[in-house]
């Protein structure tokens, strides 16, 4: 798939699906990083190319077709966090303080014990 096909498989209700569902399995570090990236491409202040380049990444992470299945234990997810960290550095200028810790505070409530 290119870009724009994993662009085309985001969307709002699949993101939180998944992130949800999938939030244990994936860890802290997945959910936290797309969570970043999630709020930042909700920000207006945020360009459209890095946007683009967000949604692509949460496309990956959301779409049941990729590198390493998700149901694969401990890999699943290996290389979802690989294609979200890599979009995060190349977005990173655009991910404020505000994005992270709205973030970290999701994270927090999503894994409390």
């Amino acid at each position: 798939m290119s870009e724009n096909e994993f662009s085309a498989q985001y969307s709002e209700e699949n993101f939180w699906d998944k992130t949800k569902k999938y939030a244990k399995q994936a860890g802290e570090a997945a959910i936290e990083s797309g969570l970043k990236m999630y709020y930042s491409a909700r920000d207006e202040d945020t360009p459209k190319w890095a946007k683009a380049a967000i949604f692509s990444a949460l496309g990956y992470f959301i779409c049941p077709v990729d590198a390493i299945p998700d149901v694969m234990p401990i890999l699943g997810f290996s290389d979802d966090l690989g294609v979200l960290v890599a979009a995060a550095a190349t977005t990173a200028a655009y991910i404020k303080d505000e994005h992270v810790a709205k973030a970290k505070e999701t994270v927090k409530q999503w894994f409390a014990k």
